[in-house]
């Protein structure tokens, strides 16, 4: 497909279980977030794509790994995917299995605009605990945060606080990371203490509700881009008000 400016979209929710129609509902909900959208191809493991002629009743029936196959438009000058997989407990928070869903879309004026609506519209129809919404490259330098000295040694970026992995976070709601455009559910929002008025008068001057009680937070205005040196400030003070994230808050 087509190199063009991505925007990423991460959203981890409970593990899948039996002929979970969440991966049906994901689906839909992009759908109705950015107009005209129609994801009835998908891409094989040699980067063909086949028609769904019968895509509902598919994306309910293959659920393979705890996840589901990457899903598209069809449309190789404007590519917008999407698929999920499993991630045993053994290497997620809290000892518990997950269900994450990634997403691309074009980083374009249409991409931008539908932002936090499809990041919103993955979420909630995964029942997700939290998931982000961030440019391809800041996304390849957040994920530079996470670091381990035995599995991933390692120096955060940029003066950015270390990470750690997934399985040393303890509890599931809790965020590994942050990003530009950030879904935290009531759960993980309650995990971290957001929000509180007399200190996030900033964040939740660009932040919304949504149907079932999260937040959608965005740290900047613009994309985020950390070669600006006002959103890597920001990425900074939100890592500050938020110790929780990413674990650093426990031992």
């Amino acid at each position: 497909m087509t190199t063009r400016k991505k925007l990423g979209i991460i959203v981890y929710a409970p593990a899948l279980v039996g002929n979970d129609r969440r991966t049906l509902a994901i689906v839909q909900e992009m759908e109705r977030a950015l107009p005209g959208l129609r994801m009835e191809w998908e891409v094989s493991e040699d980067g063909r794509l086949n028609a769904l002629p019968q895509r509902d009743a598919r994306l309910v029936e293959r659920i393979e790994d705890g996840g589901f196959p990457l899903v598209c438009n069809g449309d190789e000058s404007y590519p917008v995917t999407v698929w999920g997989r499993g991630t045993s407990g053994r290497f997620s928070p809290g000892g518990q299995a997950q269900f994450e869903v990634h997403a691309e879309l074009p980083l374009d004026a249409v991409g931008l605009s539908a932002a936090a609506d499809v990041l919103e519209a993955m979420a909630e129809a995964a029942r997700a605990l939290w998931g982000h919404a961030t440019p391809f490259r800041a996304g390849v330098e957040i994920a530079r945060q996470t670091i381990d000295p035995v599995h991933k040694p390692g120096v955060p970026p940029r003066g950015l606080p270390a990470l750690k992995l997934p399985e040393k976070i303890p509890a599931p709601e809790i965020p590994h990371r942050l990003g530009w455009l950030n879904y935290w559910s009531a759960a993980a929002a309650r995990a971290i203490g957001f929000p509180d008025p007399a200190r996030d008068a900033e964040l939740l001057s660009c932040s919304r509700r949504t149907a079932t009680g999260g937040w959608v937070v965005k740290l900047t205005d613009a994309p985020l881009g950390l070669d600006n040196p006002a959103h890597l400030d920001a990425l900074k003070r939100a890592y500050a008000r938020f110790p929780e994230i990413g674990g650093r808050s426990t031992p």
